[in-house]
């Protein structure tokens, strides 16, 4: 299906919302690949970040994402755990926007098939000393492993976020008119309705 094909139709606007986010998980290129999310810190701020998708699984309605339990957005989400996901597509010029609850798994629990999967590359992340956030005297002023043993040492900061959403946005911005809709979880299934744009 294009596009185009679902301008007119709320059902496969909903379905190519989910492809075009489970394809993001593979294809590293495409913007659906690194979305935005939305947390509240604890001064009741909003806050913003782009994370890199994990894993979607749209039959379950949710999508994963990973990231150090050290992190703001970490204490963030274990103390509120609504949250808001963009994503935004130039060259389709399609957003489709998340809500949902996010559920924090480290790796010595649900996290460990995910910490498992992840390139030895992208483990070094979770070694970082200091933890993400920490103030430093200059730029470069935090430690990296340097071996496997050390990146594998970071497996107790690391976290799989999984956002199971229970509301989704789509809008798709069209010369032959933008569409845009709202679809919201019932329990079975998604009701949706169109939206002026």
């Amino acid at each position: 299906m294009t596009i185009s094909a679902c301008r007119d139709d709320l059902a496969a606007s909903c379905a190519e919302a989910w492809r075009l986010i489970a394809a993001g998980v593979e294809a590293v290129r495409a913007p659906f690949h690194t979305p935005t999310i939305a947390t509240v810190d604890a001064e009741g701020r909003p806050r913003l970040r782009t994370v890199v998708l994990r894993g979607c699984a749209p039959q379950a309605r949710r999508i994963r994402f990973h990231t150090d339990i050290r992190s703001a957005k970490s204490g963030e989400l274990a103390r509120d755990p609504r949250i808001a996901v963009h994503f935004y597509d130039p060259g389709l010029k399609v957003q489709v926007q998340l809500a949902g609850t996010a559920e924090i798994a480290g790796a010595d629990g649900a996290g460990q098939e995910a910490w498992d999967s992840a390139r030895l590359g992208s483990r070094a992340c979770y070694a970082v000393e200091p933890g993400p956030g920490s103030p430093i005297a200059a730029g470069g002023a935090y430690g990296m492993p340097k071996d496997a043993a050390g990146i594998l040492a970071g497996v107790v900061h690391f976290a799989a976020i999984t956002v199971t959403a229970d509301r989704l946005e789509w809008l798709l911005l069209d010369d032959a008119g933008h569409r845009r809709a709202v679809f919201d979880w019932t329990g079975t299934g998604w009701d949706g309705r169109w939206l002026v744009p």
